[in-house]
């Protein structure tokens, strides 16, 4: 059993809470803006804290680091788009344990797997196209999302013929050598990310799509089991190659 500082109440707080409590892990949970255990990150609230889980906005991702930093609390960073800014991170994290992720769904991190051995495949068949799509519930900050900057950035590593990402609406023909990853956002939907090869002859799709938030808060959790006691900068990848191996 642990203690776990859950940081950002809103939906996925209350998820990982009650995953973690299920686990029987001790929980605390820290927001300014809503009805939780403290208003913000400090000594008090830190008290006896194995590991944070962070599921704030990316406006505060690096000050939030800063502070886990200072308390020598570690992290486990949920929340995404603040990575343009990898070697700030990198610096105020630089005495804890930390490990990020543009997602924390086992399943999707096993779409990550699945996807790099695919798209070696496709490059090298000339004949079949790619594009992208994902969609998110309305209250989404970030777009396209992280978990789509990650299965691109798979796609343009390992497919000679796509060069660069677009993710803007396109009012044009596309390049040859674009990857065009679109993005919705509307409703209450946890989350879909889709791969499309497609050829004249057929069209191979590969698609993760989440039923509800649990997955994401199963592997944060997981995630803080993990990074208890470590110490240095981790992603997803880490944790994933003890789960199911390296590739």
């Amino acid at each position: 059993m642990m203690k776990i500082a859950i940081v950002g109440y809103g939906r996925m707080g209350k998820e990982v809470e009650a995953i973690a409590k299920s686990k029987e892990h001790e929980v605390v949970t820290i927001d300014p803006n809503c009805r939780a255990d403290f208003p913000e990150i400090n000594e008090e609230s830190m008290k006896n804290v194995d590991a944070a889980i962070d599921f704030t906005i990316p406006e505060t991702a690096l000050k939030n680091a800063k502070l886990y930093n200072q308390l020598k609390i570690n992290t486990v960073m949920a929340t995404t788009g603040w990575y343009d800014k990898m070697e700030e991170m990198k610096s105020n994290v630089s005495d804890i344990g930390f490990i990020w992720a543009g997602n924390f769904s086992i399943g999707v991190n096993v779409l990550f797997r699945i996807l790099d051995c695919a798209s070696k495949i496709i490059n090298n068949i000339d004949s079949y196209d790619i594009s992208a799509f994902e969609m998110h519930h309305k209250g989404k900050k970030d777009s396209p999302s992280g978990t789509a900057k990650m299965l691109a950035d798979i796609i343009l590593k390992n497919v000679d013929r796509k060069k660069k990402l677009a993710t803007e609406k396109l009012n044009r023909e596309i390049a040859e050598d674009e990857l065009h990853f679109a993005s919705m956002r509307g409703g209450s939907i946890p989350g879909t990310h889709k791969i499309i090869f497609d050829s004249e002859a057929d069209t191979i799709e590969i698609t993760h799509t989440a039923r509800n938030r649990s997955g994401f808060a199963v592997g944060s959790v997981m995630a803080a089991e993990w990074i208890k006691g470590k110490k240095g900068f981790y992603n997803i990848d880490d944790l994933m190659n003890e789960i199911i191996g390296g590739q």
